[in-house]
């Protein structure tokens, strides 16, 4: 399929929530499904979170943060597993995923001109329309114009055990300790100054606690096709 420039018979699709809800996953299947590209925001987040790791740049050292951010070239490229992460030409698509930068990664993303900087690129990646683009303020913040926003959520314990299903080494960690972190990782996002994790008033929420992951895409996709409908 060849897209056109502001082809009228695509939208852009935002997807917020907090941590844990399986956002990622849904976001990129609806993609697929739709022929959308799919923008992992989050996995700008840690890239960023992993260059000032290794550059030694704390979330204190506000103003080397604000330069550290503004010298990365982050590109995202369709995988097979979802999407690879480079860094100024070096794939951190692996790397992205340690539990350092899950640890530390929300106290980065709260950085203003970090959010600043990915922020703009984002809506670069939006222009042509046809993304869909998950994160914690897409919908009020990043795309405030997408045509459909969701705000997927789920319990903190029902969260909490899907990630701990995707662990692969299970004795680094125990539930009720990944539990405490996502309940904390929300505290840090719904509080912080700039662009907290809110539910956008135009949003639809979808609680998925009691859904499987593939109802929740259905669910997704059913709505975009009914909105494209009704703006035709």
């Amino acid at each position: 399929m060849v897209h056109h420039e502001g082809d009228s018979d695509r939208m852009n699709i935002a997807i917020d929530g907090p941590a844990g809800a399986g956002k990622s996953t849904v976001a990129r299947k609806v993609a697929e499904q739709l022929g959308y590209v799919y923008i992992d925001t989050g996995s700008m987040y840690r890239a960023v979170t992993l260059s000032a790791q290794r550059a030694g740049v704390s979330v204190e050292q506000t103003v080397k943060l604000a330069e550290l951010v503004r010298s990365l070239d982050i590109a995202l490229e369709p995988g097979e597993q979802g999407q690879s992460v480079f860094v100024n030409g070096d794939d951190v698509t692996a790397l992205i995923r340690s539990r350092e930068v899950t640890l530390q990664v929300s106290h980065i993303a709260a950085n203003e001109t970090v959010r600043e900087v990915l922020g703009l690129m984002q809506r670069k990646l939006a222009e042509r329309k046809g993304v869909v683009m998950d994160g914690r303020d897409i919908g009020t913040h990043v795309l405030p114009q997408a045509e459909l926003k969701i705000f997927l959520t789920a319990s903190v314990k029902e969260r909490a055990l899907r990630r701990y299903r995707e662990i692969v080494d299970t004795q680094s960690i125990t539930l009720s300790q990944l539990e405490s972190e996502i309940a904390e990782r929300d505290r840090l996002d719904e509080q912080r100054d700039i662009s907290p994790l809110i539910c956008a008033d135009d949003a639809i929420v979808l609680d998925s606690t009691a859904m499987t992951i593939d109802e929740v895409i259905q669910a997704i996709v059913k709505l975009s096709r009914t909105k494209m409908a009704e703006a035709k």
